[in-house]
């Protein structure tokens, strides 16, 4: 589970000028849940991603993840952090272009020091549940649609089994119909594998795919309810 506790960030902008990006946010995730974190740009929500995601640490409050206070945690830990209980999902997918599909999927157990045919087998696994055809795992993944790419790296971020999905406006380089086949593929992983998920997005009709959406405007949460379907 997910426990945000009155959390703060503030970033220095010279001397005697602070800028407050999150200015006291609560709110708890419970395990298997789908959730979207949704705000126009400058409202938070990227501060607030990279504190969930432990690429950043909070200037004050408190951060549970499965009960395990992070907000103090140094480099290294929240390294450790990041590599055993979180997939990343980015907009930009991050894979490298002229290496297989399968290659892409397998590097996160390379550095967790996972044998070869471990790897290869997680790895297969991982594709298999994010949707993508094995006809497809010793492509290139240059040579992938936009879709497909975004699938072969939700398979990446499953990989090492993490505590939560983080998606970080996954379908934004993706035409609407590809992208209600990538949310499609979260919703799948969400209900049938019970992964938590945890949507950042700045569009409603994206958000509506989850269970919740969280607002967060001007470093608050001016709301936080279910989605009704």
């Amino acid at each position: 589970m997910i426990e945000v506790k009155n959390i703060t960030k503030t970033y220095s902008q010279g001397k005697d000028n602070e800028f407050q990006a999150l200015k006291g946010v609560s709110f708890t995730v419970n395990d298997g849940e789908f959730v979207a974190i949704m705000g126009p740009s400058g409202s938070g929500k990227s501060t607030l991603m990279h504190i969930l995601g432990c690429l950043d640490t909070p200037s004050s409050g408190t951060y549970l993840l499965d009960g395990k206070d992070v907000s103090k945690l140094s480099d290294d830990n929240l390294a450790d952090i990041r590599r055993d209980n979180i997939g990343f999902v980015f907009q930009s997918f991050n894979l490298l272009p002229r290496t297989t599909v399968l290659r892409n999927v397998t590097f996160p157990l390379i550095y967790a020091e996972v044998n070869k045919v471990e790897r290869n087998t997680r790895a297969r696994q991982a594709l298999i549940s994010a949707g993508m055809d094995e006809a497809h795992f010793e492509h290139m993944s240059n040579q992938l649609s936009g879709g497909q790419i975004q699938r072969v790296a939700i398979a990446r971020a499953l990989v090492n089994n993490p505590t939560m999905i983080l998606a970080d406006e996954p379908t934004g380089n993706l035409d609407t119909k590809t992208g209600e086949i990538v949310l499609e593929t979260f919703r799948k992983l969400n209900k049938e594998l019970s992964r938590t998920i945890i949507l950042i997005t700045h569009e409603p009709d994206v958000a509506l795919h989850a269970d919740r959406t969280i607002v967060v405007r001007d470093g608050l949460i001016i709301s936080d309810e279910k989605n009704i379907k």
